[in-house]
């Protein structure tokens, strides 16, 4: 380890963060300047990376989860010699740039996650050491390693504070991740204050007892890093490790350093004796001198190389265990592109006329029969397999011992679950569902925000879906969360309303690859509507809404529903006569994807005579029923009571669509 060069480099680095924050006057410069060091030793000499091929599939990932200190990581991205220009980091924070402000997945090359929101990342980390575990249990012979990789995490006070880390660093803890390196910037600074205002923990006596493999450093004491990440590397103690890395916020820019100020853009203005303080040219801005260029460059040539060494292995790997090969590529296919319609189709078998139970039972059945022909399908649950039924028969439970099961246990961490779920769709490698009761995503909504953002295909299998679920009572009725769920942009959410429907909502959730999808299922049992011929509700669920029964005769009123109401009002329209159209609406996300033309055949714009029924808040309802319509539902929260009863008095009722289409054709 050359320690002047790297010393240049961590300096130079520094210099690039304070002058793109002074460049857009916005921006957090404290991490960057605080964790330079860091930086140098991971990029400037141990990550095992390539920056030709940003996601190698042994490489080490790093995880910025403190994600508002971003020109940390694009400083070393650009030094590292990723596709991120000089002209990139001079547009740091601007429109269009590939420097926004938090990193973003998929736009800048080298991010591996979106961060932003604090311990995010965290669990993101645990996610990824999970992935890395589980694919190294599957795919690695005894001929041959190909996958080895290290997952390194920076986060600060911010992340440490945030429940969902605490909640992912005791799973991490529990199934024995020593792959995972949790460096802790710890500075004793938060935004508004100094971090022992808000914090009191022995950091190395509270994460030690946790489990974790503690160490503390200087963290600009280059030998000292060097020395703690080789240590992480080389273990295999069953511990995560955590290198509480001891900092100067803002180090260099001693107007501000080591205190608040030092968080934000503030100490830009004193960028020129912070330059003299680095041995920075005090005449030049984004500055990076040639002796630091060459060796990167050089560094860079050594990577290429050992990923050269990777590749041949790699290849003789796959000419040896060609269903090995091909079961990892059918994961990786299926993340990128989703699963073909008529493959998932195929996998979930035709169900009886006669079923007739949850929703939640029928997800089982399609979740296993998919399961069973898709080796790349993984699941888990917040301590709910038996009531969200989502448990994959015969895949086995992931341990420390067992790291090839496909059925995770993460107890009542909800948060956590998500994040963790979203580290293993960032991966690339397996599709994830995620399941708990619908109320509960309220737990979950930071990371399903942070899947919708970042295009993420995981599926939340969210069952118990309306007052039905009865003597529980409000705090496990939802009320308003699928609609809320609805108005995340990018998020499919599927309402089926009974077996086949349900088939078709996880048919739709496995072909989508651009986006996460929540399926809501019942608790309680609901009838097959077999009168509706199979093909026609899944395929209907592809669409969003379909026609589920047509109206004999001319036009004269519309009735939508979805999930469990279904069935209501096609017994509605049985008492109505024969004018009366019934639309199944599973999904709006997906109806209103359609062309217009195929809207307008389910839902003609000339029958303005239209009433919804749903067990959940109206609000969305009336852009679908319009003015002159009805949206029968729940605005209220509900009580304690049998089920029938809560949906009788709460107007769930087939009488009540009767009387609402009656009251709609006289207006």
């Amino acid at each position: 380890m050359n320690l002047e060069l790297l010393q240049q480099a961590a300096n130079q680095a520094r210099g690039l963060a304070i002058d793109a924050v002074r460049e857009c006057s916005s921006g957090h410069m404290g991490l960057p300047l605080g964790c330079a060091e860091i930086g140098a030793v991971l990029f400037g000499n141990l990550l095992n990376i390539n920056p030709s091929e940003p996601r190698w599939l042994n490489r080490d990932r790093f995880i910025l989860s403190a994600g508002h200190g971003s020109m940390f990581l694009y400083s070393w991205l650009h030094l590292s010699g990723f596709d991120l220009s000089l002209d990139d980091i001079k547009a740091f924070r601007k429109k269009g740039s590939k420097t926004p402000g938090h990193p973003e997945f998929g736009l800048t090359p080298g991010v591996e996650c979106t961060t932003g929101p604090l311990g995010q990342g965290v669990a993101n980390a645990v996610g990824f050491a999970l992935s890395a575990k589980h694919a190294a249990a599957r795919f690695n012979t005894d001929d041959h390693t190909i996958f080895s990789q290290t997952i390194f995490c920076l986060a600060g006070d911010g992340c440490l504070q945030e429940g969902i880390a605490r909640e992912a660093m005791e799973l991490a803890a529990v199934l024995k991740l020593d792959n995972l390196v949790l460096i802790y910037d710890s500075n004793g600074i938060t935004l508004d204050a100094p971090a022992n205002q808000t914090q009191l923990q022995n950091a190395t006596e509270l994460y030690s007892a946790m489990g974790w493999d503690v160490v503390s450093i200087d963290g600009h004491n280059l030998q000292e890093i060097e020395q703690a990440v080789q240590h992480a590397k080389a273990s295999s103690n069953g511990k995560p490790h955590m290198i509480i890395a001891n900092t100067v916020i803002a180090k260099g820019v001693t107007q501000v350093a080591g205190t608040t100020a030092g968080h934000g853009e503030g100490g830009a203005k004193f960028w020129e004796e912070a330059h003299a303080n680095w041995g920075i040219p005090t005449d030049q801005r984004f500055f990076v001198s040639d002796e630091v260029k060459a060796y990167m460059a050089e560094l860079r040539t050594q990577r290429e190389a050992a990923y050269t060494a990777w590749h041949a292995q790699f290849e003789a790997w796959t000419q040896a265990n060609p269903e090995l090969a091909a079961e990892l590529s059918s994961g990786i296919q299926a993340c990128v592109q989703g699963m073909c319609v008529d493959r998932a189709s195929q996998d979930i078998p035709l169900f009886d006329s006669a079923y007739a139970d949850a929703t939640r039972s029928a997800g089982s059945v399609a979740i296993n029969a998919l399961a069973q022909q898709e080796p790349f399908m993984l699941t888990t649950s917040a301590d709910l397999y038996s009531s969200n039924k989502n448990y994959l028969k015969g895949c086995g439970d992931y341990s420390p011992t067992s790291p090839e099961g496909r059925n995770f246990r993460f107890g009542i961490r909800e948060h956590a679950m998500a994040g963790i779920c979203n580290g293993i769709a960032y991966d690339g490698l397996f599709r994830v569902s995620a399941a708990t009761f619908l109320v509960f995503a309220d737990y979950m909504r930071g990371s399903m925000r942070v899947a919708a953002l970042a295009n993420l295909p995981v599926t939340y299998i969210l069952t118990h879906d309306s007052v039905a679920v009865g003597e529980d009572g409000p705090t496990h009725q939802p009320i308003e969360t699928f609609s809320s769920l609805r108005l995340l942009p990018d998020m499919d959410v599927i309402r089926p309303a009974d077996p086949e429907e349900t088939a078709g909502a996880w048919i739709a959730a496995m072909e989508r690859a651009c986006g996460p999808t929540a399926l809501i299922l019942t608790r309680q049992k609901v009838p097959s509507l077999s009168a509706i011929p199979a093909k026609t509700r899944r395929q209907g669920v592809l669409k969003g809404a379909y026609i589920a029964l047509r109206e004999q005769g001319p036009l004269q009123a519309i009735i939508l529903a979805s999930g469990s109401e279904l069935s209501l009002a096609l017994e509605a329209a049985a008492q109505l006569g024969d004018g009366i159209r019934v639309v199944s609406m599973p999904s709006m996300f997906r109806f209103d994807a359609q062309p217009q033309e195929y809207q307008d055949a389910v839902l003609p714009p000339s029958c303005s005579a239209r009433v919804s029924i749903e067990a959940g808040a109206t609000g969305l309802w009336w852009k679908y029923v319009g003015l002159h319509g009805q949206a029968l539902g729940i605005d209220r929260f509900g009580f304690s009571a049998p089920g029938k009863q809560v949906l009788e008095e709460l107007g769930m009722t087939v009488d009540a669509v009767v009387a609402a289409v009656q009251q709609v054709l006289h207006r």
